[in-house]
């Protein structure tokens, strides 16, 4: 018997037949009455196996997660029973074998007369299309992470700018000194994990630099962490990262150190304070190379260079159970302790002038040396928050005095002497602060700090050394030094490679300068 939609079949068979796009007919019963050779090709089920059949009882749909549909759901069943047009762009057809492909299809109502006769589903395979959207999905997710990483270091770089600490050349010549500048070069051509130990102000980070500048890493980023500044429930999303919705307040993925520093080198300074849990996740990331970011269950492959610091006495804190023991011995391959600088006096001489370099360049002054009388200090000082309090000691001189020669004052040669790893930070009580005149009597002596690091400095002015060298006193030395600089510039203070160019100063304190100096043309 011929149905409508067999008249309906009939009438375009030839079309229908020669679409590359699947296509098969119902009755308002759901019953098979058509399939063209597309569809015979794309399902796997042939037209013999199908006509006259239940579309339900042989051809399987399903939502794109793979879930059922119940039939009274279906698309293609409430065309055929209600007469609406459904028009599908992502859904699973399976095929004969049991496997299945993406399709969009749309099932159209076939009237008659006025009345719902049928329908016909027409669709097409789109799994390239798919495939294409899977790999821009993926690229999108890889350029998403990559933006979220240079946001990252953006920031972190930001940060770094602004609170940029002096990191300097390696200064020193000493026996104790020249020890861990053979330990840099023998460790830092390795990717071994370092475990830096030294008091407080000893110049731990700039060692850190040091081993990272003369590595294979050094064209690669070298992040710092301050494990001692962040708030315990910080530390792991600081490090690791987050996901978004972590926690409260995580409003999008974080991009932790270990990740920005992949390829890279990874400075842990005051590792000692880290949370045991924390030491947990550090421990694995040492041993395995991966870890995931807090809320996130995805391994993160990471390839870093641990260097850490600390001013705590880690085998202690093993001891008492607040530091994990194999943790310490994943740090501890190649264990470097810098000498405080009572044990390296030899450089105070390269110490002082270095400082005062950058000092002239800070504040804009002629900074000739220190004084004879506080050069013997601060050879008798014990120096409990070393490199940094010496560095502090002369900014505070040099902003105070009004003097090309530093009178440091204000400490005491003898004081607090650090145990260990754990000194504390030691801060002097005050500097003498007066106006600088010359008098025709002055004869306090002062050492130039203005050649070789290991002369001036070195040598303490001995009787002998006096009695064959001259020596200035502050007024007579600071008045040849202008007078010489004004011969040059033939006495043109002002303007550019004037003598007040020359000695960065500014003109009107020149002119001052002479006044008060009683140097006329």
């Amino acid at each position: 018997m011929t149905t409508p939609i067999n008249e309906y079949v009939q009438r375009y068979e030839l079309i229908l037949r020669s679409m590359n796009e699947g296509v098969y007919g119902l009755d308002r019963q759901g019953v098979a009455t058509f399939i063209n050779p597309a569809a015979e090709r794309l399902t796997g089920w042939s037209a013999e196996e199908t006509i006259g059949k239940p579309i339900h009882s042989y051809h399987h749909h399903t939502k794109p997660d793979g879930s059922p549909y119940p039939q009274i759901e279906c698309p293609i069943f409430k065309t055929a029973q209600t007469g609406v047009e459904h028009k599908i762009g992502y859904e699973l057809f399976w095929r004969k074998d049991g496997s299945s492909f993406p399709v969009e299809y749309s099932s159209t109502p076939i009237f008659q007369d006025g009345e719902l006769v049928g329908a016909v589903v027409v669709f097409q395979d789109i799994s390239e299309r798919k495939l294409a959207e899977q790999k821009l999905q993926i690229a999108f997710d890889q350029v998403k992470t990559l933006t979220e990483k240079l946001e990252a270091e953006n920031r972190y770089l930001k940060d770094e700018i602004e609170d940029e600490l002096e990191l300097q050349e390696l200064i020193g010549d000493s026996p104790a000194f020249r020890m861990i500048q053979t330990q840099i070069e023998q460790v830092a051509k390795t990717d071994a994990t370092v475990l830096i130990q030294g008091e407080s102000g000893t110049g731990k980070e700039m060692i850190a630099h040091a081993i990272y500048q003369a590595s294979h890493r050094k064209n690669r980023t070298m992040v710092k962490v301050n494990c001692g500044a962040i708030p315990t429930n910080l530390v792991e999303s600081e490090l690791f990262g987050h996901e978004k919705g972590a926690f409260t307040g995580a409003i999008k993925r974080h991009i932790g150190r270990f990740e920005l520093a992949n390829g890279g080198t990874l400075f842990l300074d005051e590792v000692g304070e880290l949370p045991l849990d924390v030491q947990v996740k550090l421990l694995r990331v040492l041993q395995e190379g991966e870890f995931e970011r807090v809320g996130g269950t995805t391994p993160v492959p990471v390839d870093v260079r641990v260097i850490a610091a600390t001013n705590r006495d880690l085998r202690k804190m093993v001891d008492e159970g607040s530091f994990r023991t194999d943790l310490y011995y994943r740090l501890n391959v190649f264990p470097m302790v810098i000498p405080p600088l009572r044990d390296r006096k030899e450089d105070l001489p390269a110490l002082i002038r270095h400082r005062l370099n950058k000092l002239e360049k800070q504040l804009g002054k002629q900074l000739f040396g220190v004084s004879d009388q506080t050069l013997q200090r601060f050879s008798s000082y014990r120096w409990p928050g070393n490199i940094r309090e010496l560095n502090n000691l002369l900014e505070r001189a040099a902003i105070v005095t009004h003097s090309p020669w530093l009178e440091v004052t204000g400490f005491e040669p003898t004081g607090f002497e650090p145990t260990g790893f754990e000194g504390r930070e030691f801060e002097p009580t005050g500097f003498e602060q007066r106006d600088y005149e010359p008098t025709e009597d002055s004869h306090q002596r002062h050492t130039y700090i203005d050649g070789p690091f290991d002369s001036a400095l070195n040598k303490q002015y001995s009787s002998s050394a006096s009695s064959t060298l001259p020596v200035l006193t502050m007024a007579e030395a600071e008045r040849q030094h202008i007078l010489e600089v004004l011969e040059r510039t033939n006495w043109v203070i002002s303007g550019k490679q004037g003598a007040a160019d020359l000695l960065d100063l500014p003109p009107s304190t020149l002119r001052s300068r002479m006044k008060k100096l009683r140097i006329v043309r």
